[in-house]
């Protein structure tokens, strides 16, 4: 009987890998100012103290990203009133439409605001319709990401984990190198777990000798000079190839204890000043510097599609190979409108790919 329930539970969950890259340094900043190196801290896990991107960040940002793409197709006449969707097929409202615009009826309905908060929660969701303010509640980002009105919720068919860095860069003398540890290489499925665990508390591993001859020596990373050895990790990149490209040889396996206090002794540190308006010149005391995850590390999460029109039999709810689609479509907007604060200085651009969880990394149905 368990196991036959763990078939049907199966089918109704999809999960899809989400592989990202940063190509600008990335700011998530924790709400407030504190007292020590930096004056603006990062989201940093509780217990690991590595710094991450939240789950509820992804998802926000994304649902953004997915109504942006989705209101860019509408056709000009039919954006701003609603009430003239009514009386046209699903397909006439948009301009060069993908499948997954126009295979959901309620997508007539989306606006803009549905990305948002709900400004006008005192309406019915059948009000809401031809409202233009606040969630239509009917349209896919709804439906995917989820809404809250007055009179009723309603929690989303996506649900995010969080981005854990997966690979870090650091200066050596040898180059640059991405530092990770054994257990994350696991966990994200790149080496398979092993009954023991190779390196010692001090000695890190890398997969090629950077002397010829050589077969163990020291390697710096940051102000750490640590022992190496050749270790027969076999890494599968195969996942990673459309966010990192570089070979297994720039991989420093590191002891797991020594990794947060690596990642965090090579944080990005950046040191601003405020401009006073009037004269256009620094602004006395108000220096103050923020940190951020460097350009270059590489993240690892999930995302998981509850299947609810297969569970309930609803059919006004979008397909999960539609909402796919959407995130596929909208995913771009991460490579040019980033993610995270202080953006307008340089910080918050992300690569990102989505696979099928257990698949080859081509993002194919490999499933």
């Amino acid at each position: 009987m368990s196991e036959e329930k763990s078939k049907e539970e199966t089918k109704l969950t999809e999960e899809k890998e989400i592989y990202a890259i940063a190509t600008d340094p990335i700011y998530i900043g924790t709400g407030g100012y504190t007292i020590g190196r930096v004056d603006n801290t990062i989201v940093r896990d509780p217990i690991t103290r590595i710094p991450k991107i939240p789950g509820s960040s992804i998802a926000g940002t994304w649902r953004y990203y997915v109504t942006l793409e989705l209101q860019s197709h509408f056709k000009n006449e039919y954006r701003m009133d609603l009430s003239k969707r009514k009386d046209k097929k699903i397909v006439e409202l948009f301009d060069n439409p993908k499948d997954w615009m126009t295979n959901f009826e309620g997508n007539r309905f989306a606006k803009i605001k549905c990305a948002g908060q709900d400004e006008e929660s005192q309406k019915t969701l059948e009000e809401s319709k031809n409202s233009k303010t606040g969630h239509c509640g009917n349209c896919i980002v709804c439906k995917a990401f989820g809404y809250s009105k007055a009179d009723q919720s309603w929690q989303g068919m996506l649900l995010f984990s969080d981005l854990q860095i997966l690979l870090f860069p650091v200066f050596t003398r040898f180059g640059v190198k991405w530092i990770t540890s054994e257990h994350t290489l696991q966990e994200a499925g790149i080496i398979k777990k092993t009954d023991k665990e190779e390196n010692n508390k001090d000695t890190v591993i890398v997969q090629k000798s950077f002397k010829e001859g050589e077969t163990k020596g020291y390697i710096n990373l940051g102000w750490l000079n640590l022992p190496y050895k050749i270790g027969e990790k076999n890494i599968n990149l195969s996942a990673l190839k459309e966010v990192f490209p570089f070979s297994e040889d720039d991989i420093v396996i590191v002891p797991e204890p020594l990794l947060s206090q690596i990642i965090n002794s090579n944080l990005e540190v950046r040191t601003s000043v405020s401009i006073d308006p009037v004269t256009g010149a620094a602004k006395e005391k108000a220096l103050f510097t923020s940190e951020a995850i460097p350009r270059g590390t590489v993240f690892y999460g999930i995302v998981r599609a509850f299947d609810k029109k297969a569970f309930s039999g609803n059919n006004n709810l979008p397909d999960v190979e539609d909402i796919w689609a959407a995130l596929e479509d909208s995913k771009k907007y991460y490579e040019t409108l980033g993610i995270g604060g202080m953006t307008t200085r340089g910080f918050g651009r992300l690569k990102i790919f989505l696979g099928f969880k257990g698949g080859d990394g081509n993002g194919g149905n490999n499933q």
